[in-house]
């Protein structure tokens, strides 16, 4: 294969080419993705029953903010692109309290935050995206002097997702899609080949994708789509959670420490299983749902997923199959992006390797999470790349997160 992939223009602000977007589209996209972080924020701020929680959610929207403008508005290097130093000469702040408040290197985790009220909040993040937008007026077409105006767009897009998220965690009724149901295919049987795994340079590239370098690739056989709800429902009712043997140690001693507290018998936020239909009750976003058996189980830890591959006699993919499956299988019905998906790998720097200088992306996970390939409902369709490695804690399960398997 060739090391190089096409430069593709993007044509709109949902597509995943917006990794090569110019100065006009990124303007927009700017834009819209701060509305959408406002709009977020505001369903926080209006639900009574978690103003307790809504400090979490607002210091995630000003730290957006305060991302933006110390990477742009303050950063005197900002030029030199994914070359600028992990720590520029910066500017102060148009917010005095701008580092105290969201800069998580400054901050004293010993003693409770300083959280500003929501109209501080807001009139940050709407004042620092006028900045970047004023900046990239004046900015020149090309990658290095772009880059940090896309890393705000993707960084933004990830915290936005994030905030979703603990709309999950805290039952905010977010009027949200839900996972589509598609119906169920076969395993796809993939032959053996040499697959460039990575990204090539061009465009924005986040630093845990660098470099494109060939990996031999065995033949294979993967599921077209996520394991479904009904799938894992056989799990349970087979008494998954109650024998040891399907578990790794570590993933057994982390399911006892989560009974001993909330009795685990199936993933986070379900309260009911249908054995017979393969449906289950399960709480979204504060509601109680109930979700179509063909619908992919979701809240799934790593060490679920393990333990069902485990039980069924399958495995989880590797990263680079899923890779493969997805940007070379999508013609046979390999389907994705409804759920993010774990793989079977840990989340390690590739040949070639260099931190990016938001260093505190990648760097401090390497060795401990687990690399996420895909995207979920909640995602903005413009970082749906299937070139994105996306990485969490073994244990993390409050994410939109699933699996599929392939054969042993």
């Amino acid at each position: 294969m060739s090391t190089r992939t096409p430069q593709v223009l993007p044509q709109h602000l949902d597509s995943p080419t917006m990794r090569q977007a110019g100065r006009d589209l990124l303007s927009l996209a700017l834009m819209d993705a701060r509305n959408h972080t406002l709009h977020l924020l505001d369903q926080f701020e209006s639900a009574p029953a978690v103003a307790a929680s809504s400090l979490q959610p607002r210091w995630l929207a000003g730290h957006i903010g305060w991302m933006a403008e110390a990477w742009l508005g303050r950063n005197t290097q900002r030029g030199r692109g994914a070359a600028c130093p992990f720590q520029p000469t910066r500017l102060a702040s148009i917010a005095p309290e701008a580092d105290r408040w969201w800069n998580p290197e400054q901050m004293d985790y010993r003693a409770p935050q300083p959280v500003p009220d929501l109209a501080t909040t807001k009139n940050f993040l709407l004042s620092t995206l006028e900045s970047s937008l004023e900046l990239l007026e004046k900015t020149a077409e090309n990658d290095d002097a772009l880059y940090f105006y896309r890393l705000a767009l993707f960084h933004e897009d990830l915290r936005s997702e994030q905030l979703i998220t603990l709309a999950q965690v805290h039952g905010v009724p977010l009027h949200m899609p839900s996972p589509s149901s598609p119906q169920p295919r076969a395993p796809l049987a993939l032959p053996a080949m040499e697959w460039q795994l990575g990204s090539v340079p061009g465009g924005f590239v986040f630093d845990n994708e660098k470099w494109a370098h060939p990996v031999a690739v065995p033949a294979f056989e993967i599921d077209a789509q996520p394991v479904t709800w009904a799938q894992f429902v056989e799990f349970v009712d087979d008494g998954g959670y109650d024998n040891a043997a399907w578990w790794l140690p570590a993933g057994w001693a982390w399911l006892q420490a989560l009974a001993e507290g909330e009795g685990r018998r199936g993933p986070r936020y379900v309260d009911q299983i249908g054995v017979a239909s393969g449906a289950v009750l399960q709480t979204r976003f504060g509601q109680r749902l109930r979700v179509a058996g063909t619908q992919p189980a979701m809240h799934v830890s790593w060490w679920e997923a393990d333990a069902w591959c485990r039980w069924a006699g399958r495995r989880l993919p590797s990263e680079v199959e899923w890779e493969r499956a997805a940007m070379g299988a999508a013609g046979q019905g390999f389907r994705w992006g409804d759920v993010h998906e774990w793989t079977a790998n840990t989340f390690r720097p590739w040949p070639g390797f260099s931190a990016d200088p938001w260093m505190a992306y990648s760097v401090p996970w390497f060795g401990q999470a687990k690399v996420l390939r895909g995207a979920a409902f909640a995602t903005r369709a413009r970082m749906k790349h299937p070139k994105f490695r996306g990485f969490a804690l073994p244990g993390d399960d409050v994410r939109f997160v699933g699996f599929r398997s392939c054969a042993l």
